[in-house]
């Protein structure tokens, strides 16, 4: 047997706890310590018998990790991941990768040209219930994709904004905050969106960000999807309420996604699969649905496990820097469409030559870094 595998979680609120939970529940796999700057990070480390660091590089020099965990505010993500990079550590950053896309290339690039293992955290494509419907999908069972419907309705109470008053700004409303998660299954599931129409409506609670946001999108193959979100409509179609991923959300027996194709369709996440009888693709004949079978597992669990292996080189990353990127850039693509209501087209990351022209030589960041 292999020796534990090291990891470093880096911010200890909700999220970075729920690694810590998940690194814990696995063999073979230990936390070696916790970088957090806030008192109740301190107070926490200590509760779980964990070391304790308020800067990350001295972390890197004391202890280091074999992987690290970045789940601290977004606007932090490309400094700290620069930083695992310069010391060649493997890194699993928390979605969204970045504030911009941008931003994100320059880490993407840099990792990629250090040969540094970069994962993004969309934990969803690691659930059972993804991997099944996507199995399907690949294996042809509802044909050629051409649409997709999706909701993500929920209702936050106002005390959800209370205690974190940033969530009212401009910038931190549900199209950024929970429409990025939707966004990276659809196009784990339906391939690359390549333009976007969007809309959105001003925030009813008087706040600075929207609380209602649809988008028409186009996909590479030819698919067309709508989408809407909301954190101000009361409903049961959302993945939080009706994919049982996450006990903390009640669940219900409806689905968030529809995914029709020219053969069938399948409903996600209760895959259901919808087809005519062979050879009767008619809407004259019957049509009946066969539910797909999966195992159940928790998908942070899942993805920890799948960062030891890609960090090992025994596995290539599911959800790698560039794919956490690819998103990113239809959410900036949605903001801008429904702030300026035309059209955005989505360019290819490799094309952006300017941007990783400018990106920063990992020896200069390693020389920056180390110095200090």
């Amino acid at each position: 047997m292999s020796d534990p595998f090291k990891i470093a979680v880096v911010g200890v609120g909700l999220v970075g706890r729920r690694h810590v939970d998940a690194i814990q529940s696995l063999q073979n796999v230990s936390l070696t310590a916790v970088v957090d700057q806030t008192p109740e990070g301190e107070t926490y480390a200590a509760k779980i018998g964990a070391p304790y660091f308020s800067d990350l590089s001295q972390m890197l020099q004391t202890v280091s990790p074999n992987g690290v965990i970045l789940a601290t505010p977004t606007p932090l993500h490309i400094e700290q991941g620069l930083t695992c990079v310069a010391y060649g550590c493997p890194l699993l950053v928390e979605k969204p990768i970045a504030v911009d896309a941008a931003s994100a290339l320059k880490l993407v690039h840099a990792a990629e040209v250090s040969d540094v293992p970069l994962l993004v955290g969309h934990h969803r494509r690691h659930n059972p219930l993804i991997a099944a419907a996507k199995q399907a999908i690949d294996a042809n069972k509802i044909g050629e994709i051409r649409g997709i419907q999706g909701s993500c309705w929920f209702y936050k109470p106002d005390g959800y904004f209370d205690v974190a008053p940033w969530r009212k700004k401009k910038g931190a409303g549900p199209i950024s905050v929970n429409l990025v998660h939707d966004i990276d299954l659809m196009r784990y599931l339906a391939g690359e969106i390549i333009q976007v129409h969007a809309y959105a409506q001003p925030s009813l609670r008087g706040f600075d960000n929207e609380d209602v946001a649809a988008a028409v999108m186009t996909f590479q193959n030819g698919a067309i999807a709508t989408i809407s979100v909301s954190d101000s409509i009361v409903s049961p179609w959302s993945w939080e309420l009706t994919s049982g991923e996450y006990p903390i959300y009640p669940t219900t027996q409806e689905s968030s996604y529809l995914i029709g194709g020219s053969h069938g369709s399948i409903s996600i996440p209760d895959l259901r699969l919808w087809s005519h009888e062979e050879g009767q693709r008619d809407w004259w004949t019957p049509i009946s649905a066969t539910s797909l079978m999966t195992a159940a597992s928790d998908p942070l669990v899942n993805q920890i496990a799948h960062f030891v292996k890609v960090a090992r080189k025994e596995a290539s990353p599911l959800v790698s820097g560039w794919e956490g990127l690819k998103t990113l850039q239809v959410i900036e693509a949605i903001q801008k469409s429904c702030t300026s209501g035309v059209s955005v087209t989505i360019a290819e990351p490799t094309s952006m030559q300017s941007e990783i022209a400018l990106a920063p030589k990992i020896s200069d960041i390693s020389q920056k870094i180390l110095q200090k």
